[in-house]
């Protein structure tokens, strides 16, 4: 069976499971094997194959059932999401920051445990330590916003925020390479916000807040 030579492995393992799916190896609702067997398959480690089926499913080719397995959902994509989140600009990326993150922050205000408090202000502390590259800024506020997406409990604004991670990141590495950016001081306070409107359970805050900031992004664009 073809196997997976090139980087990244990912990517190329969602693709050949995207092609046996197009063959039809599996039907529509049918049952994926596990990923002790389709590693070997793709001669890629588990953690890669849980990756690759995290971007199908972005795709809305898999879905993942909790205790029952993953499922094919669609037998085919109408278009690459990655292909779509390269074409746009980042005022684009941004807008679409602002639909997912509105939402999780309030819902993360509702419905956030004791546990996700604590992992929340640990990522807000590493997003707000000095940090050497920009590779590594941009990566520690990805974390802090991840952990407030979990926090929210709604799996389908974290599907599509691992979907979109990938553009994001390059969206933010370049605007920052290019000298857009909020004062560092409004930044990090605009962030402190926003983990104690999460903490206080203040929905209306913690929405309001992440879409200031992100607005803020955004206009600093022109």
């Amino acid at each position: 069976m073809m196997q997976v030579k090139r980087a990244p492995l990912a990517d190329q393992a969602a693709e050949l499971l995207l092609d046996r799916i197009r063959s039809g190896e599996w039907a529509l609702g049918a049952k994926l094997p596990g990923e002790t067997t389709l590693a070997p398959q793709l001669g890629v480690g588990r953690s890669t194959v849980r990756e690759a089926i995290r971007q199908l499913a972005g795709r809305g080719i898999l879905s993942s059932r909790q205790g029952a397995g993953v499922f094919v959902t669609a037998l085919d994509a109408s278009e690459d999401w990655d292909a779509v989140l390269q074409r746009v600009d980042i005022a684009a990326v941004i807008e679409a920051r602002i639909a997912i993150e509105t939402e999780a922050a309030a819902r993360a205000a509702e419905r956030r445990t004791p546990t996700a408090m604590r992992t929340i202000r640990r990522a807000l502390a590493a997003r707000q330590r000095e940090h050497a590259t920009i590779e590594d800024y941009v990566d520690a506020d990805t974390a802090f916003h991840r952990t407030v997406i979990e926090a929210a409990q709604n799996p389908v604004l974290s599907e599509l925020f691992d979907s979109f991670v990938p553009r994001l990141r390059q969206a933010m590495i370049d605007m920052l390479r290019i000298g857009r950016h909020t004062d560092d001081v409004a930044d990090r306070a605009a962030h402190d916000d926003l983990a104690e409107a999460i903490a206080s359970r203040d929905p209306e805050t913690a929405g309001r807040l992440s879409r200031d900031h992100l607005e803020s992004l955004k206009r600093g664009l022109t």
